[in-house]
């Protein structure tokens, strides 16, 4: 398999107009699943919150390593180019092999699931493809300031993603489906530290890779769940007459 630059800025600028998409649609009503479902919905063509996760990330992992053994001869340089493809590797490892089995999500619906797979699909294969068959690093890319400060991003960013995720698994028993609010970490300033946390991760990644594929997908990241993180911030604002005021929905101190 060969580079071909215009098939990667033409997936590219797909992705970003797919964000684009994405804003318009759920900016002023929310994706219809979890606390945002409609309560009369009928609880058909689900799957359970385990099984569905496990699913719909699990190609962000397949594709790029199919890509990878595909590659001939098998190998990445130089190591900058490794420690980017290990990066995208691991995020995607956690949320297919880890994640899932520690969620207490309601059932997830089979419509969101297969949209979700399609552009797991997409950007796997988008990121994969770039990172594996063209980017071209110079051999002392670990040591240049966008890489190490995109390196940092990325680490604090998961770090706060898994931790706040965390957080939100304890304030539930086994079984429980009812929602409370979320306390400690960065939730103390922010109703949405997970998805802060994992915009923070992917800005991190393309600033590290400092990409077109990369910036795409942060792009896409930031307007996929930066609404999200918005309509949960209001859901809590209804729902609990204790929520702090204080918290803002997505970046502390503000907004």
């Amino acid at each position: 398999m060969q580079c071909y630059s215009g098939l990667v800025l033409a997936l590219s600028s797909l992705l970003g107009a797919l964000a684009l998409l994405q804003l318009s649609l759920y900016l002023r009503v929310p994706s219809r699943y979890g606390k945002h479902e409609e309560r009369l919905c009928r609880p058909r063509g689900r799957l359970p919150a385990r099984c569905a996760w496990f699913l719909q990330e699990l190609p962000s992992f397949l594709v790029p390593a199919l890509l990878l053994a595909l590659r001939s001869p098998p190998r990445l340089e130089p190591l900058g180019c490794r420690l980017l493809c290990c990066l995208f590797g691991w995020h995607y490892f956690y949320r297919t092999f880890i994640y899932p089995f520690f969620t207490r999500g309601r059932p997830f619906p089979l419509q969101l699931l297969f949209f979700g797979m399609l552009f797991c699909i997409y950007n796997g294969f988008l990121q994969g493809y770039y990172l594996i068959y063209c980017a071209e690093y110079p051999n002392d890319w670990c040591t240049d300031i966008r890489f190490t400060s995109g390196l940092l991003l990325f680490l604090l960013g998961m770090g706060i993603n898994i931790h706040s995720d965390l957080l939100l698994r304890q304030l539930r028993k086994p079984g429980e489906v009812t929602y409370k609010i979320p306390q400690g970490g960065l939730f103390t300033y922010v109703s949405g530290a997970n998805y802060f946390g994992e915009i923070v991760e992917w800005f991190g990644f393309a600033i590290a890779t400092w990409s077109l594929p990369a910036f795409a997908f942060a792009f896409f990241t930031l307007c996929c769940i930066g609404p999200r993180a918005y309509h949960h911030h209001r859901y809590y604002l209804k729902t609990f007459t204790d929520y702090p005021k204080s918290r803002k929905a997505l970046i502390p101190f503000v907004f």
